[in-house]
């Protein structure tokens, strides 16, 4: 349905001047003509309240923006911090693991005729098997030879 058009308001015209008569009919135009202007006015008041709270809705919303970006950026910070600082400490604790399981070899002269069969070999994650025989050190001149004993546990 489009605008109305030259013959509509005529038609519109007749039927009130009909319905209402000549006397009434200038009292009702003014009356329209007023609650049009009304309307328009109160339209125009709540697209501006519309458009106010629109903006004070844009204003929370970047403040929002805002915050979560400083505690995103906080939270990223220490995360990085604690990350850091965990891999200076295991960093550390492998060190400390390699030099532990690697000890330094000194050499001794050993007595002519003794045989050293015992290896020392620490594992990888230094944990030591409990179904593990223990060997005990070749007897030396000085001491009596000892007998191997197990450990079943």
């Amino acid at each position: 349905m489009g605008p109305v058009g030259v013959q509509e308001m005529v038609v519109i015209f007749l039927v009130a001047l009909l319905l209402f008569g000549p006397k009434k009919l200038p009292e009702l135009g003014k009356s329209i003509g007023k609650a049009i202007t009304e309307f328009r006015r109160a339209q125009s008041e709540l697209k501006a309240t519309f458009e106010s709270h629109m903006r004070e809705l844009e204003k929370e919303n970047e403040s929002i923006k805002e915050v979560t970006r400083s505690y995103t950026n906080d939270l990223y910070n220490s995360f990085t911090n604690y990350d850091s600082s965990y891999s200076d400490s295991a960093l550390h604790q492998s060190d400390s693991l390699a030099a532990a399981s690697n000890p330094p070899t000194v050499s001794a002269s050993a007595p002519q005729g003794a045989e050293s069969n015992v290896t020392v070999e620490a594992p990888a994650n230094a944990t030591v098997a409990r179904n593990a025989p223990v060997e005990a050190p070749p007897a030396t001149a000085s001491q009596p030879a000892a007998t191997e004993h197990s450990v079943n546990s």
